[in-house]
């Protein structure tokens, strides 16, 4: 049954925790940080294998970013009417159920976070022996998610100064790497104007896997929604921050594929892991994978922080409403969930410790894509079931957008369990076990309309 407009934002407001601290910049930076990872600097030598075009390579990560805007429009939605920390936990539970809510936030909150985290910095090591030559990797790796854990439990304000200033700097690097490239790279006979050719590469099966891939790069879009509850005015900046971030690293995606294309020939690049470190070299030479060793390093920082900062909030907020979970939702004098962080963290060595971080990922890609699949689907059900409920921010170009998003999140959602049905069929085990610790959890829950769906009010 649908509210009033009185009842709704009278039951809209009652959402604790939270204080506004965080700026729209701020809360760009990390939607910028959280997508910039390494995949844009490693998928392109799997594409040119089979679409050795300039056109539809740049079409392909520019179709990824317009639907990351359609789950972008369709998350700002919700959170302009959900303004509370969380992400997916707070949307679920809003427009479903609490259980499916749980579900959600039991895998952001154990190793949805913390796996990418021990990815990245694993990464940084890697990518760290280029400039920190003779260092070990793992030291390299655990050095920088404790430095950065340090940072988030200093609080939001200091970690706010980090995030901004990490985030400039790996988007300034990753600019005057491009500038390089055009100035001084030199060009490759490639064309990035549409030909006869390109609308077999388009419609082919390899730019459809292609686009899977591409979309597990623009991953983060959502990186904001995680700490709205931190925002100021967040039904205002949160789309702000939303849009603005994924229209960046758009900008950015499409123009390093362009650069590494420009100034390497694509039999160089094609089926090969390292393509920046490749066209780096083609670009400055012998000191070229030192250069861009030291760019994607400082760039996996700002992600590592970005990570560190949003996934504790997942834990935090489930504190707030699960008596068994309340430590969690505790917070220091400056504003840090020190024990959400500490848990993070612990788990995240754990996963560098035991190298367990790359099948994680794998065994959770299917759970995170179930999560996204039904918080888009969620504001359909909303606008159907719920009508007069406040929306300060209405999806733009709904229902498109949103259809567009779900058709391709199920598309990915097919292809990972017809390729990885092992990883899939984990997935789903992660998932139940989160239904089974909430079944455990339920009569020990507080019954309060923090923890209350629309259905339900």
């Amino acid at each position: 049954m649908a509210a009033s407009g009185t009842e709704s934002a009278a039951w809209a407001g009652r959402l604790p925790g939270g204080g506004s601290t965080v700026s729209v910049i701020v809360a760009t930076a990390i939607v910028v940080a959280d997508m910039i990872g390494v995949g844009v600097f490693t998928s392109l030598g799997f594409q040119v294998k089979d679409i050795p075009s300039g056109f539809s390579i740049l079409l392909l990560w520019t179709v990824g970013g317009i639907v990351a805007l359609c789950g972008v429009f369709s998350y700002s939605e919700l959170g302009a009417m959900f303004p509370r920390s969380s992400g997916e936990y707070n949307f679920l539970t809003r427009a479903f159920h609490p259980a499916f809510g749980f579900l959600a936030g039991w895998v952001s909150a154990t190793v949805g976070f913390a796996a990418p985290v021990a990815l990245a910095a694993m990464a940084f090591g890697e990518y760290g022996k280029s400039v920190f030559p003779g260092a070990p990797p793992l030291a390299l790796a655990i050095g920088v998610v404790w430095l950065v854990s340090i940072v988030q439990l200093s609080g939001v304000r200091h970690s706010s100064t980090f995030q901004l200033v990490s985030t400039v700097l790996k988007v300034v690097l990753i600019v005057a790497f491009l500038i390089a490239g055009f100035v001084v790279g030199t060009p490759q006979p490639i064309s990035f104007a549409p030909d006869a050719a390109d609308f077999t590469h388009v419609t082919s099966a390899p730019f459809a896997i292609g686009l899977v891939f591409v979309m597990y790069s623009f991953s983060g879009w959502n990186a904001a929604t995680y700490i709205i509850g931190e925002m100021r005015t967040p039904q205002q900046n949160l789309p702000r921050a939303l849009l603005a971030g994924t229209l960046i690293v758009l900008v950015l995606y499409v123009a390093l594929n362009a650069v590494f294309l420009y100034t390497t020939p694509i039999d160089k690049l094609s089926g090969q892991l390292d393509v920046a470190r490749i066209a780096g070299s083609h670009i400055f030479g012998d000191i070229g994978g030192r250069i861009v060793g030291t760019m994607i390093c400082v760039g996996l920082i700002s992600s590592i922080s970005a990570m560190m900062w949003i996934g504790p909030r997942v834990m935090m907020t489930m504190g707030e409403d699960i008596p068994a979970l309340r430590l969690f939702a505790g917070k220091s004098s400056r504003g840090a969930p020190a024990y959400a962080i500490l848990f993070q963290l612990a788990v995240a060595s754990l996963m560098l410790f035991t190298r367990s971080f790359e099948a994680v990922l794998d065994f959770i890609q299917s759970a995170l894509l179930f999560c996204s699949f039904f918080t888009v689907l969620g504001v359909i059900k909303l606008r159907v079931t719920h009508p007069d409920l406040p929306r300060p921010y209405r999806a733009w170009g709904y229902p498109i957008t949103p259809l567009v998003f779900l058709l391709v999140t199920a598309f990915m959602m097919y292809y990972l369990l017809t390729e990885r049905p092992l990883q899939s069929f984990f997935g789903i085990l992660i998932m139940v076990s989160g239904l089974l610790i909430y079944a455990f959890f339920r009569k020990r829950t507080d019954r309060g309309p923090a923890t209350a769906s629309p259905d339900r009010d």
